[in-house]
């Protein structure tokens, strides 16, 4: 039997950990698997809504362990990686968030995986948008050093047979990827000072790449992702778009973008990808702008 011990980061938002824990109530806790124990940890990071009360007093079996607030997903991540790895000698880490689900066989498919999948090798998951069957978030990703191309494989594209093969990406999302334990050891944690939130996810697995482990998308691992609660919208204000541009919590935080190309692209004209990515997105954010001056609204078209 492998121990896989399944990462959970929160903070507040308990109505989404509760789905997501009772999710896994169903598939994992009342069911018996070939090759694989599955343990839980959930990395309540200062919470304030009544998470650690909650799970304790609804499901004893789930780890939890406390930060102070100050984690975010990549110290979160660390801390639940170095209790499984130290204190429950997992061999693998599973990254998963509280906002997705999984579909009713993926941790059968996931129990099969373990069986054979070797230690060079993190595996990741068929990811779609919740409430949408076949429409795909993300199948990993593609970042070329020399260029700057950074993408996710099927992204906004609807499912079809050339996804249905497994898959070699060059990085994953941190959403249903399963790292062995010996991967970390070798090549370090996930950088919680540079990439606190974002890019913490693309930046291991693309380091762990870069060291020559495998990285590899299996079809069969189905999950649903909730965008809704992630990321940070610029709201249609001048300040919104500031706050989108430098806070932690977005995905466009121009200044991480450009740690992770100063970290990974080895060719200069590589920064030419931000430069275009950025243009549009506060080139598109002034023209809204302007055509709202006139009447013209978004939402209306």
């Amino acid at each position: 039997m492998k121990k896989v011990a399944i990462l959970i980061p929160v903070f507040n938002n308990l109505e989404y950990t509760k789905k997501c824990i009772q999710r896994l109530d169903e598939l994992i806790f009342h069911n018996d698997f070939s090759y694989t124990e599955f343990l839980v940890i959930v990395i309540d990071d200062g919470s304030t809504d009544g998470t650690t009360d909650w799970l304790t007093a609804h499901h004893p079996e789930v780890i939890v362990i406390r930060g102070d607030g100050n984690l975010w997903w990549s110290g979160g991540i660390n801390m639940g990686a170095k209790y499984a790895m130290d204190k429950l000698q997992v061999d693998f880490i599973l990254l998963w968030n509280n906002d997705i689900l999984p579909a009713d066989n993926y941790f059968t498919e996931l129990d099969k995986l373990v069986k054979d999948l070797d230690e060079r090798t993190i595996a990741g998951s068929k990811i779609f948008y919740l409430g949408r069957k076949d429409l795909i978030w993300s199948c990993g990703g593609v970042f070329n050093p020399k260029t700057g191309l950074k993408y996710m494989v099927g992204y906004n594209l609807p499912d079809s047979d050339e996804f249905n093969r497994v898959m070699d990406v060059d990085w994953l999302p941190g959403m249903g990827t399963l790292v062995p334990v010996n991967i970390i050891r070798n090549i370090g944690y996930w950088d919680a000072e540079v990439f606190p939130q974002y890019h913490g996810d693309s930046d291991f697995t693309f380091r762990a790449a870069t060291a020559g482990y495998q990285i590899n998308v299996y079809p069969r691992l189905l999950l649903w992702n909730d965008k809704s609660s992630s990321g940070l919208a610029h709201g249609g204000s001048v300040k919104g778009l500031v706050r989108a541009l430098t806070s932690i919590r977005s995905n466009t935080n121009i200044g991480k973008d450009i740690l992770f190309y100063r970290r990974h692209a080895t060719s200069f004209l590589a920064y030419g990808v931000l430069v275009k990515y950025y243009c549009r997105v506060i080139g598109g954010f002034i023209k809204w702008k302007l055509l709202s001056l006139i009447g013209v609204r978004r939402d209306a078209l």
